[in-house]
């Protein structure tokens, strides 16, 4: 029984192979270059370094905006559009709040009213300064897009998007969205013709495909599902394969079947580890969902348009918010709310309504957390370093942190970060879950040493497009022989059948 179930597995993980097998290895392919270059994206160091500096100084009758005192409001962002400061609010406040008509979208502060959507000639200004303070040199050429294209796929909600040829050396693109006059997306020719080669096949990324989220979501799910089946019945069989012989040999395989067999029992378990962790990234079925909580809004808590409107105000009568600021965002921890002046080098300032203020003293956020949060307070320290749930690797991290660790269930994990009073991450059960599941398991940023982890990263992966190619090459070729098989027998059985009825006819 045992043998023939190992036959049977062997016989489906063969054809399997075919299909998948390829999949898998255009994943190892894609991956070698997911390692240095990801989906082209436009990071917040890159926004802000287009902006034009923030200037409050003749700001703002801010009276004139449509909204009350009382009203609660979001968070915000205060920045530069066309030469006027605008406010852009992040969203509703979170459910909970008594409010109505909380305000959204984005208002322009010296006349009080919302952004309307930007004219051709109104993108192209943005897009020009964009360009001019990023360096790119070049005639803009720009149309509009009736539809989001390959590099605005996640883009979609803020259309009219408008798509920027600069005609530089780069092959540099800049998209800006009408909508809101925000550039939301730049590429070059480099990442771009990267994509193909990487993001693209490694995400299953084509247009076509991800513009449809639904569609996307499960062909990748049930793709990856087909591959853990592969490599766990590959595994099966290997293993099961594998012993001591009379001829003293230890696998029954011969030629290229023997190294696959090889390579596959040495790189077998990465190559399961890596297809897992890449279904995982997907949270099928919401295997790594937590228990939904409050915390975060606990922690911060909400504030009214007057308190927004003081900050406002005290930040614009300043001679100037500080060099290389960009942008004003709010930022409230513990129901107080402040300001912070960030440029593309990071935070300048934090700013409450007396003034410009200090970074948080450790006393401040202990006190904040033991007053807001569920449970007792086990452990509090200063993080300078990483640890486990909180560092940087490809992306960069506030430094220092305060860190908590609470004494409830799941051991939260709260870091706070000083200078700007945000609570830049919580690490519960389910997120340190999905931290080892997805990120360790996939990315390997258990190892964050470079050069180390580059040398680790590339030799598996190669380890494991071995396993992944040689097995896709031998099903192609066996499944070639076995159709080549089946028509010729299924011809002599043509043969036998009509050739012998026409001798009887004869």
């Amino acid at each position: 029984m045992i043998r023939l179930l190992s036959r049977g597995l062997l016989v489906v993980h063969r054809y399997l192979g075919v299909g998948v097998g390829l999949l898998m290895t255009l994943w190892c392919l894609s991956g070698f270059v997911m390692l240095y270059q990801g989906f082209p994206s436009l990071t917040d160091a890159e926004r802000l370094e287009g902006l034009q500096p923030l200037d409050l100084s003749a700001c703002c009758d801010l009276d004139r905006l449509p909204f009350t005192d009382d009203q609660i409001v979001p968070g915000f962002r205060v920045e530069m559009l066309g030469g006027d400061p605008v406010i852009r609010f992040s969203g509703t406040p979170r459910r909970g709040a008594a409010v109505q008509n909380a305000p959204t979208g984005s208002y322009n502060l010296r006349t009080g009213e919302p952004v309307k959507t930007l004219d051709d000639a109104q993108v192209r200004q943005v897009a020009a300064e964009y360009a001019a303070r990023h360096g790119l040199e070049g005639a803009l050429v720009a149309r509009r897009l009736d539809k989001v294209d390959q590099w605005t796929i996640q883009a979609g909600r803020r259309a009219p998007l408008y798509q920027i040829t600069v005609n530089d050396p780069a092959g540099s693109e800049i998209y800006v969205s009408a909508a809101s006059g925000e550039v939301v997306q730049d590429t070059n020719r480099r990442e771009r013709v990267l994509s193909w080669f990487g993001a693209i096949p490694h995400w299953l990324y084509p247009t076509v495909l991800r513009s449809n989220g639904a569609l996307w979501t499960q062909v990748v799910i049930w793709a990856s599902v087909a591959g853990v089946f592969l490599t766990v019945t590959g595994l099966y069989v290997g293993i099961s394969r594998f012993g001591r012989r009379k001829n003293g040999r230890w696998s029954p395989f011969r030629g290229l079947w023997y190294w696959h067999h090889i390579i596959g029992l040495v790189f077998g378990l990465f190559t399961l580890t890596w297809v897992l962790s890449g279904l995982l990234t997907m949270n099928p079925w919401g295997l790594l969902d937590g228990t939904p909580n409050n915390l975060r809004r606990s922690l911060t808590g909400t504030h009214t348009w007057a308190e927004a409107k003081g900050l406002i105000a005290r930040v614009g009568h300043a001679s100037a918010p500080g060099r290389g600021v960009a942008q004003l965002r709010s930022a409230t921890f513990g129901g107080e709310l402040s300001g912070v002046t960030v440029g593309p080098q990071g935070v300048v300032q934090r700013w409450t309504v007396a003034g410009p203020v200090q970074p948080l003293e450790a006393a401040a956020v202990r006190a904040v957390i033991e007053n807001n949060a569920s449970a007792p307070i086990a452990q509090f320290d200063l993080l300078t370093k990483a640890d486990a749930y909180y560092y940087g690797f490809k992306t960069p991290v506030a430094w220092p942190v305060y860190r908590a660790i609470l004494q409830d269930d799941q051991a939260t994990r709260l870091y706070v970060d000083p200078k700007t009073a945000e609570v830049v991450r919580i690490a519960d059960a389910s997120s340190r879950a999905s931290r080892w599941w997805r990120n360790g398991l996939h990315s390997l940023d258990v190892v964050r040493a470079r050069p180390l982890w580059d040398g680790l990263a590339i030799l598996l992966l190669a380890g494991v497009t071995l396993v992944c190619g040689t097995g896709a090459w031998m099903s192609i070729r066996r499944t070639k022989r076995d159709l080549t098989a089946l028509r010729w027998g299924l011809a002599d059985l043509s043969s036998r059948l009509f050739g012998r009825g026409r001798r009887e006819r004869r």
